[in-house]
């Protein structure tokens, strides 16, 4: 779920005891949205885990205080929370935050707007026997270990996919994904290939078996 919370000051330039600061307001809600931990995690998913991924104000001088601040944030949450449930949690939090005055003393409370990502993905668990051996088995065969059942890696096209039909996921192993270097060694896209075309020829072998 990706959102966009944007302060607004009540005097945005001025004399620094005459205006208000967005930033002060937009730091301790983004501190907020990231302490305490939203969760520990379950049985079959990591803990919850947000992250504020920019924080702007469109500010290129050093002696302006900026009308508004804004920062985005990304929340990868588990089963212990809805799409309902966490906004609810999310409003919760920054709500007690607009209203902590120790950064901004004897300030009202911090005026924000949040905007929500349109299609928010909700937490699911598929399991199908008959893709998961198929899958196994193709992993295997090329590589010669067994794989185990996650549902660590991030988030997939198969929250659509699975509305549709069984879905399994399997793909590479993403050390640097979302990093500004993110890559990938060819030797692993070469053993993925075989890895697909293994499962493929499987699958339909034993369907029409």
């Amino acid at each position: 779920m990706i959102s966009t919370v944007t302060c607004a000051a009540l005097q945005g330039i001025g004399l620094s005891h005459l205006a208000d600061n967005p930033v002060r307001g937009a730091v301790r809600l983004a501190d907020a949205l990231m302490h305490p931990p939203f969760d520990h995690g379950t049985d079959n998913f990591q803990p919850s885990n947000l992250e504020v991924t920019s924080i702007d104000v469109g500010n290129p001088a050093t002696n302006v205080i900026p009308a508004t601040t804004s920062f985005k944030f990304n929340i990868r949450f588990n089963d212990v929370w809805t799409a309902e449930s966490v906004q609810a949690e999310i409003l919760r939090r920054l709500d007690e935050a607009a209203a902590d005055s120790h950064l901004r003393p004897g300030r009202d409370p911090v005026a924000y707007e949040i905007v929500w990502s349109e299609r928010p993905s909700h937490v699911f668990l598929t399991r199908n026997n008959a893709l998961i051996a198929s899958l196994s088995g193709a992993i295997e065969t090329v590589t010669g270990s067994t794989p185990q059942l996650s549902t660590t890696g991030g988030t997939s096209d198969a929250r659509f996919i699975k509305d549709y039909c069984p879905v399994v996921e399997f793909g590479l192993v993403g050390q640097t994904m979302h990093m500004v270097d993110e890559r990938v060694a060819v030797e692993d896209l070469e053993t993925l290939t075989r890895i697909y075309k293994t499962f493929i020829e499987q699958w339909f072998a034993n369907a029409n078996a």
